[in-house]
């Protein structure tokens, strides 16, 4: 039976949200415990089209995972292996470049580069990686490396991650991707990933990309051990610093898949749990300009949904992608660009393909290029 106080606070959440008024914390709390999914959807709907109108967006791009060897042992990942284990591997020059050159040739716009942390290799292999990418392929833009990779670096050299960042930026870097995030409270990544960089470290290392001038995406690990106030508090977390950056483009709200995983005892979230999860990130998130719908993790059906639940981006074409699948995901390894526009306009949005920066991309017969910028925040917004 709802309360008259608890319809009373819906409706003065609701008044702020119809106002652009910015929600606290412990209302964000109250949606997450109390609301139901109808009201979250409707709500989270008149901010994203407020913010993008009926677009949805997405992109064709591949990703590259170069080792899954790893030093760290997080407790939800089924991707990493083992230095001398029959799974690890390490990519060659050769095999790097000629998926590049796969994805170039299949007009991807984007490589998405993440992987392990392997502990025989030295820093400048990792660099080389960007480099001789971006020499051979100046076109690709290059994602590359969540904070929990450079703060790797720095722990192999000794330098300052501002230093490396923007060695790499010379190199060909041109933005982060936004893992490595999981959940900030420490009450919960002291328990599922302890020894990797912590949530101060996270924060900081993208401080300094966005003060270098590289935009750079966000993540939340959801589903496994945390609590509702523990998103809330990183969903927070993740506003503080967009309001003094501007530099963060899209929040993606990482469903997680226990198997495989040392918590492979806990259930797999729900529909619900996602779509709940991506109303209340898009809600909470007034200055991020975009919130993707990953449908690697969340599968095809629920992401078409998540775009009336405050969802704007689909993500794209995803080909190659490895770790996930490691962890029990029954998506496709990827989708065509047909098959992107229509589960797009499926759900009654208006596909746009854009490049990682969100320009607009304009495909010809001779190839592509980028046109009109899509809506973000500016870089050094302050509120």
């Amino acid at each position: 039976m709802i309360q008259s106080s608890d319809t009373n606070r819906l409706g003065s959440i609701r008044s702020k949200v119809e106002a652009s008024e910015r929600l606290s914390f412990h209302d964000g709390v109250f949606l997450s415990e109390e609301a139901d999914i109808f009201t979250l959807g409707e709500l989270a709907n008149i901010v994203r089209e407020r913010k993008n109108g009926d677009f949805t967006y997405y992109n064709v791009n591949a990703h590259i995972n170069p080792t899954n060897v790893c030093v760290y042992r997080c407790t939800f990942c089924a991707f990493r292996a083992d230095l001398k284990s029959p799974k690890g591997y390490v990519m060659s020059d050769e095999q790097i470049l000629a998926r590049a050159a796969e994805a170039d040739q299949s007009g991807a716009t984007e490589l998405h580069i993440v992987g392990g942390l392997h502990h025989q290799l030295p820093y400048e292999w990792y660099l080389n990686v960007v480099r001789i990418i971006h020499e051979a392929h100046p076109r690709l833009h290059l994602k590359a490396y969540t904070a929990v990779e450079w703060d790797w670096f720095c722990r192999l050299t000794g330098r300052p991650t501002r230093d490396i960042l923007a060695e790499f930026k010379e190199a060909g870097l041109g933005s982060l991707p936004g893992g490595g995030a999981e959940i900030f409270h420490p009450e919960v990544r002291d328990k599922i990933c302890e020894h990797k960089a912590d949530s101060d470290s996270w924060i900081r290392i993208h401080r300094e990309a966005h003060e270098l001038g590289l935009r750079s995406n966000a993540t939340m690990l959801y589903g496994h051990i945390e609590q509702p106030w523990h998103r809330i508090d990183h969903l927070c977390r993740l506003r503080t610093l967009q309001d003094e950056t501007g530099g963060f483009q899209t929040l993606i709200p990482l469903a997680f898949h226990p198997e495989n995983t040392m918590l492979s005892h806990i259930a797999k979230p729900s529909g619900l749990m996602d779509l709940r999860t991506m109303a209340i990130s898009r809600l909470m998130l007034d200055n991020f300009p975009h919130i993707k719908a990953y449908w690697v993790m969340l599968g095809i059906k629920t992401a078409q949904l998540a775009l009336s639940f405050g969802a704007d981006d689909i993500d794209g074409t995803v080909v190659h992608e490895k770790i996930y699948h490691d962890a029990g995901s029954d998506s496709p390894q990827e989708l065509t660009v047909a098959e992107l526009r229509r589960l797009i306009q499926e759900a009654g949005r208006i596909p746009v393909e854009r490049d990682t920066l969100y320009h607009e991309v304009v495909r010809r017969e001779d190839g592509w290029e980028t046109g009109r910028q899509i809506a973000s925040e500016p870089l050094g917004a302050a509120s």
